[in-house]
């Protein structure tokens, strides 16, 4: 048995957050066979662009009943069933919150349909709800709320059922893999909470002090390898010391690592020493030599130094230039990648022009030098970048202008007038710097966005 659930809350973060709607659908795998809706009163003010979003209000659930008035019910319901949501993280990290608060631990298998979507009905372009049932022609009504939500993933649920010909869903239980292996010393309370989602999350030692800022696409399977990483002194330590573990969902991997590294600078966790004042401490450097011919050089950044390019590593810094070399024909000796005082390898397999020996005119090499480079520069150029947001019906937005990095936020997803001017009421001003922007020109070339916007 499964019970589909969707909630309505007042914000994004199940610490601080409460559940203001929720719907259940039972199905026995070939139709519904029971269900059960409820406002929720959340007992504090619903934020106004929840109420923008939802279209509920404080009057709505002033007389409801609060959630220790409902728990009864939703255990009852969902007893001996496998807890199934639209980014199941989201939902269940809720009601299992709100069971936290009343001193009960409310525990399911679970199943996400986004991540069975994903790999039963591939090449969507996007797995957010609204857009998959437009794809899929399934109408929803009651859109924002629990109930139409929750109806709509019941029909999403039944076609992945039509489609899962190798009984993904049967084998995801059989061979459980919702288990989580956790050393005994550590209480599964820490864990079960946390979501399948993208985002951030801090370890806090029995002091409640921060010691550790991390993201990860899974943050619960990020967790786990933590806890099972026992090839380090400074791993093993950091276990030890961990008594309360936080999170906050992002929706985007782009705002996971800005945000990562933000706080990391901001809070400077001690397990986190290596990255508090940079996360890439090697760079690429563009020198105009004696000779006329713009040198490539990877090397460890000094103080007061500003690269062409920033990496994490020597060795993904000269990987990547050796890709520039391929692509742009340049000198590998130029490029401090092929020591010699005559030609380079790739000069005499016919992939250089010969700039090592002086053959290859400067002007010309030199153009190329920068067409490679150009890539790598913000320049004065300003773009939003629009991509998934934290839950349904949302996306987010980064903000560039004249090449510095400007803030992230959030949106309705249903908003298609997103200019420079509506894009400034939706950011949180963030600081500009060159990690920022290394992420944001790294994560472009790496990875697809929803949406790029020149303005």
């Amino acid at each position: 048995m499964f019970s589909i659930i969707d909630i309505e809350t007042t914000g994004g973060s199940s610490k601080r957050d409460k559940i203001t709607e929720i719907a259940i659908y039972i199905h026995d795998g070939n139709k519904v066979v029971d269900s059960y809706s409820t406002l929720i009163n959340p007992e504090r003010s619903i934020p106004y662009f929840i109420t923008n979003l939802t279209g509920i209000d404080d009057k709505m659930v002033s007389d409801a009943p609060k959630f220790y008035e409902v728990a009864q019910k939703i255990v009852e319901f969902t007893n001996n069933t496998v807890f199934i949501a639209h980014n199941v993280g989201f939902d269940y990290g809720f009601v299992h919150q709100e069971f936290k608060s009343l001193g009960f631990s409310f525990k399911r298998k679970k199943l996400c349909t986004v991540q069975l979507s994903r790999k039963l009905l591939p090449g969507m372009g996007s797995y957010s709800l609204g857009k998959l049932c437009k794809n899929l022609n399934i109408e929803i009504n009651g859109r924002h709320r629990a109930a139409g939500d929750a109806l709509a993933t019941v029909k999403l649920f039944e076609i992945l059922i039509e489609r899962d010909a190798n009984n993904l869903i049967k084998k995801h239980f059989e061979n459980n893999l919702l288990s989580f292996s956790v050393p005994a010393h550590i209480p599964n309370e820490l864990i079960t909470p946390l979501p399948e989602e993208i985002g951030v999350y801090y370890f806090f030692d029995d002091e409640d002090n921060l010691i550790y800022i991390g993201k990860s696409k899974n943050i619960r399977s990020r967790v786990i390898a933590h806890f099972n990483n026992n090839k380090t002194k400074k791993g093993v330590e950091m276990q030890q010391k961990i008594k309360r573990i936080d999170y906050e969902l992002t929706g985007s991997e782009l705002i996971a690592l800005l945000k990562e590294s933000e706080e990391i600078k901001q809070r400077l966790p001690i397990y986190n020493r290596a990255q508090r004042r940079s996360l890439f401490n090697y760079g690429m450097f563009a020198d105009l030599e004696l000779d006329r011919y713009i040198h490539l050089k990877v090397r460890k950044i000094a103080k007061n130094q500003n690269p062409v390019v920033t990496y994490f590593s020597l060795a993904e810094a000269k990987e990547n230039l050796r890709v520039m070399c391929d692509e742009h024909e340049l000198c590998l000796k130029l490029c401090g990648l092929y020591p010699t005082e005559s030609s380079c390898f790739y000069y005499q397999i016919e992939r250089c022009r010969g700039a090592c020996i002086g053959k290859e005119p400067p002007d010309e090499y030199n153009q190329r030098v920068e067409e490679a480079l150009n890539k790598y520069k913000f320049n004065d150029q300003s773009f939003i970048i629009i991509d998934q947001g934290r839950f349904i019906n949302e996306n987010c937005l980064i903000l560039v202008r004249n090449g510095k990095y400007q803030g992230y936020g959030y949106f309705d997803s249903n908003n298609d007038e997103i200019t420079e001017f509506s894009a400034e009421q939706f950011i949180t001003q963030k600081a500009d710097n060159k990690d920022t922007r290394q992420i944001i020109r790294s994560y472009l070339k790496k990875n697809k966005v929803e949406r790029l916007i020149r303005i």
